[in-house]
């Protein structure tokens, strides 16, 4: 079940490759992320010293968190995957023009968890590709569903 999804992601990115990976999270968090008080539209993610972490990604905390913790909400979060998984994304990576996107938060087994995918930047004329594809097969549906009611 999908908790929050980033849409911005396939439109600036050809995303060529997905992953899942479970975070670190506090309490607090995981409650606020549980009523829904998540945003992963702007943050990213980093390789540093053999770890990955999502960065910018914004929990707000809920009022009535505890009052002997001083949430921050856009701090830089841990993810969980394999030794072999990382590696392999730290030789990708690496590469020309590849970055880590977030593309959404989900829960699996009562856990929360992030897809995120291996990507590369698109171009200005790249995206307008996309969405003249996009309007193209938005009217082949509309022409289409008119045929039919005119037959």
């Amino acid at each position: 079940m999908s908790i929050v999804d980033n849409r911005k992601a396939t439109h600036d990115y050809f995303i060529e490759d997905r992953f899942e990976a479970g975070l670190v999270l506090e309490g607090w968090e995981v409650k606020a992320i549980r009523a829904g008080h998540v945003q992963i539209k702007e943050s990213y993610i980093i390789v540093r010293d053999g770890e990955i972490f999502v960065v910018g990604m914004h929990i707000s905390p809920l009022p009535t968190a505890s009052t002997h913790i001083h949430p921050n909400s856009t701090r830089t979060r841990k993810l969980l995957l394999k030794a072999e998984e990382i590696k392999k994304l730290i030789g990708k990576v690496e590469q020309r023009g590849y970055t880590l996107v977030p593309l959404n938060l989900h829960y699996k087994n009562g856990r929360i968890k992030m897809d995120f995918g291996l990507g590369r930047g698109k171009k200005l004329h790249d995206k307008r590709d996309t969405a003249r594809d996009k309007d193209w097969a938005r009217e082949k549906e509309r022409l289409m569903k008119h045929d039919l009611r005119n037959k």
